[in-house]
C-alpha cells in the first residue's frame, strides 16, 4: 500500500489513504467514537469495531478467492451490512460494483453480464440465484450482521472461521479501479460508469471544501450508496476525516427532523424532491429547534431558486446547492461560506470546467454554452448499454468531456445551469432553455412545480409547453400563467400551451422526466396534428 499525496487545489491537502490505512488511523485516534449509525434499527459500529469487522471480512473474501482488481458485485438495498461489505471489498483491493434492487431484475441481469464480476455478494432479501443465473463466478448471500449459527451459506456466518485478529493482505493504490455503478437510465437504457480511487478521493476532498466538513461533523445520508453522489458526499469524507455517518434506508418525511434533533446531526443531505416534500407538507420546526444543524445540501437535480428561498424562509436552515454528474463527480458547488442562490456555485476545487460554444471555444461571462470538464476528478471509463468498455483514461486529463448540460458562468465564476442540450426547445430557429421558463412560472404564488418541454408545431417546428403542479387548493388557468410570464419573458419564450397536472414524473433520483411529458403530450394530442 502507498500513501500517494494528491494535490488538493484550493481545498485541504489530505493524502490518499486506502480503506485499511484510513480505518486504522481513525480506530487508533478514537476507537470508541461512533463511525456508522443505522437509523432504521438503532445499530451502530464504533471505529474500533468497524476496523476489526472490515479487516476480518476482507480476509474472508481473500480466502474465498477475491484478489486485487477483481470486480465484486454487491446486490443489496441500504443497510449496515451493505456498507460493511462495500468497505471490505475495497480493503481486499477489489472493485466494488454496488447495485440496488430498484434497478430491476432483467435490467440488472444484463448489467451484471456486462460488468463480468469475479464474485457476487447478495443480500438475503434479494433473489440472488435468479439474478446470478448464467454468471461464471461464485455467488454468496449475506443476511444480518454479525451472523448466527446454522447459516453455513451466509457470508457473515463464515466469519467464525476467521481469527478475531485476522487482517487482509490486499489493498489499493490511488490509480486502481474502485467502483463500477449504473446510471439512472432516465431517457435510455442505463450505462455503467467506472471510477478509480484517486477520482473518488478527490471528489471527497471537494465535498469537504464545499461543505466545510471536519472530523467533528455528524452527517445524515438516506440515499442509496449504489449511486455516485452518496459515495462522494458521505462515504469519501467519512473515510478521509473520520466523521460520524448516520444512514437510513430511505428518506422519511415523518422522521427527518427527529433524526437531526435526536442525533445532533450537523450536516444533512438533501435533494430538490425532498426540499419540495418539506414545503408541500411543512413541519412546525425551525432552526432554533435544530441547534446542531448548520447546513443542508441539495444535489442530484436542479433546485429552483424559488424552492431554495421558500425553504430557507420556512425553516431558517441554510441550504446550499451542489452540481455533479456520474462521469464527472462534483462539477460545481456553492461553498458553505460563499454562495449565490440560483447558481450551482463555482467549479469544484479539483475540476477543470469550461463553458464552450458550438466551435469548442470558451464563452465570455454571462453567455450560455455547453458545460465541459476534464481532470482527475472524472470517471476513467464507461460501459455502454450494449456492454462496450469505453476507456477515457488516456485523455481525461487533456480533452474536455461535453456533459450535455447548458450553462453560463458569471464574472465571479458562479455557474447557472440553464438546461440540457437535448431538452433545448428550438422554436423557429431560436433556442429556448426550459429551466429559465420553469423558474419564471414557479415565481407565481399558486404554482408548486413546473417543467417546460418542446412539443411539435406546424409553423415553428417546436412550441413551448409547460406542465405545472398547483399549490394545494389553488385554481389556476393558462391565461393567468401566460400573463405572469409576459412580465418577465420575451414573447417567443412564452408558454403556448399550459397543462395543470397532479404531479410531475420523476426518476428514482428526483429528476423530472421531460421525455415522459413529451410522450404524454403526443398521446393526448394524437389525431389533431399535435396541437393544443
Amino acid at each position: 500500500m502507498t500513501d500517494t499525496t494528491i494535490e488538493a487545489g484550493t481545498g485541504p491537502a489530505i493524502p490518499f489513504q486506502p480503506v485499511g490505512a484510513a480505518l486504522a488511523r481513525h480506530a487508533a485516534a478514537h476507537p470508541d467514537k461512533i463511525a456508522i449509525h443505522e437509523l432504521d434499527t438503532g445499530r451502530a459500529l464504533r471505529f474500533g469495531e468497524l476496523r476489526c469487522a472490515v479487516e476480518r471480512l476482507a480476509a474472508l473474501l481473500e480466502a474465498s478467492g477475491v484478489a486485487r482488481g477483481d470486480r465484486v458485485a454487491l446486490l443489496s438495498d441500504e443497510r449496515l451490512e451493505k456498507l460493511l461489505v462495500f468497505l471490505a471489498v475495497w480493503r481486499a483491493g477489489a472493485v466494488a460494483c454496488p447495485f440496488h434492487p430498484e434497478t430491476g431484475g432483467e435490467q440488472l441481469r444484463t448489467i451484471l453480464g456486462h460488468v463480468a464480476p469475479g464474485m457476487v455478494l447478495w443480500h438475503a432479501e434479494m433473489d440472488g440465484p435468479a439474478l446470478t443465473r448464467g454468471l461464471d463466478c461464485p455467488a454468496i448471500r449475506f443476511d444480518a450482521w454479525p451472523g448466527g449459527a446454522g447459516a453455513e451459506d451466509d457470508l457473515f456466518a463464515r466469519l467464525a472461521e476467521m481469527p478475531p485478529d485476522a487482517r487482509a493482505a490486499g489493498g489499493s493504490e490511488a490509480g486502481d479501479l474502485a467502483c463500477i455503478f449504473s446510471t439512472s437510465g432516465t431517457t435510455d437504457r442505463p450505462k455503467c460508469v467506472v471510477w478509480d480511487h484517486r477520482g473518488l478521493w478527490l471528489c471527497g476532498l471537494s465535498t469537504i471544501e464545499m461543505a466545510g466538513l471536519s472530523a467533528a461533523d455528524r452527517l445524515l445520508e438516506y440515499r442509496t450508496f449504489s449511486w455516485l453522489s452518496p459515495q462522494i458526499l458521505a462515504l469519501m469524507p467519512f473515510l478521509a476525516l473520520g466523521l460520524t455517518l448516520y444512514v437510513a434506508r430511505r428518506f422519511s418525511h415523518r422522521r427527518f427532523f427527529d433524526w437531526i434533533r435526536d442525533h445532533d446531526v450537523t450536516v444533512a443531505v438533501g435533494v430538490p424532491a425532498v426540499v419540495n416534500m418539506l414545503l408541500v407538507k411543512p413541519h412546525p420546526v425551525g432552526a432554533r429547534d435544530l441547534p446542531s444543524l448548520r447546513l443542508m445540501t441539495s444535489s442530484s437535480a436542479p433546485l429552483a431558486p424559488e424552492q431554495w428561498r421558500a425553504f430557507e424562509a420556512a425553516y431558517g436552515i441554510r441550504l446550499t446547492q451542489f452540481y455533479g454528474a456520474s462521469e464527472g463527480g462534483w462539477l460545481c458547488g456553492n461553498r458553505h461560506d460563499r454562495r449565490k442562490i440560483g447558481t450551482v456555485g463555482p467549479a469544484a476545487p479539483h475540476m477543470d470546467l469550461a463553458i464552450l460554444d458550438a466551435d469548442g471555444d470558451p464563452c465570455p461571462p454571462g453567455v450560455e454554452g455547453e458545460i465541459a470538464i476534464r481532470g482527475p476528478q472524472t470517471a476513467v471509463a464507461t460501459i455502454t448499454p450494449d456492454g462496450v468498455w469505453e476507456d477515457r483514461s488516456p485523455f481525461r486529463l487533456t480533452e474536455r468531456l461535453r456533459t450535455g448540460d447548458l450553462g453560463a458562468m458569471d464574472g465571479d465564476g458562479f455557474v447557472t445551469v440553464t438546461g440540457r442540450v437535448k431538452d433545448l426547445i428550438v422554436r423557429g430557429g431560436v433556442n429556448v432553455a426550459p429551466l429559465e421558463i420553469d423558474g419564471v412560472v414557479m415565481t407565481h404564488p399558486k404554482v408548486r412545480e413546473a417543467a417546460t418541454v418542446g412539443v411539435p408545431d406546424e409553423i415553428y417546428g417546436e412550441e413551448v409547453a409547460c406542465y405545472l403542479v398547483a399549490k394545494d387548493g389553488a385554481r389556476i388557468g393558462a391565461r393567468e400563467i401566460v400573463d405572469h410570464c409576459a412580465r418577465q419573458l420575451p414573447p417567443f419564450k412564452l408558454p403556448k400551451h399550459v397543462r395543470v397536472v397532479d404531479a410531475l414524473p420523476r426518476s428514482d433520483r428526483g429528476k423530472v422526466r421531460r421525455d415522459e411529458l413529451r410522450a404524454r403530450w403526443l398521446r393526448e394530442t394524437a389525431g389533431n396534428g399535435g396541437g393544443a
